[in-house]
């Protein structure tokens, strides 16, 4: 059985362009970045900003980054938050929470 089955996920083939081109297109992946910086510098409803342009709705990168551009953050903060994309998000939070 664990042979037939190990023979059949030899014959798998994994489709990198798709794969890259799916997370290209994740932008709510940010989502957790963005609500963590908003929260360090004490944004106030900075979970209900976020969910206003996340749920319910496709998220995209001119939606994250109009709400990007409005907060009231540093600016260095805020050029950090816009250059980041979907496939360079590797979910480090904690490290941006300082």
């Amino acid at each position: 059985m664990a042979n037939s089955r190990n023979q059949g996920l030899n014959k798998l083939e994994l489709n990198a362009p798709a794969l890259a081109e799916d997370l290209d297109n994740a932008w709510e992946v940010l989502a957790e970045p963005i609500q963590t910086v908003m929260r360090r510098y004490g944004v106030e409803g900075a979970y209900e900003k976020l969910k206003e342009v996340t749920r319910g709705q496709v998220v995209t990168r001119e939606a994250l980054q109009g709400l990007i551009r409005g907060l009231a953050i540093p600016a260095d903060e805020k050029a950090r938050l816009l250059a980041l994309t979907p496939g360079g998000y590797t979910g480090q939070a904690t490290a941006w929470a300082g």
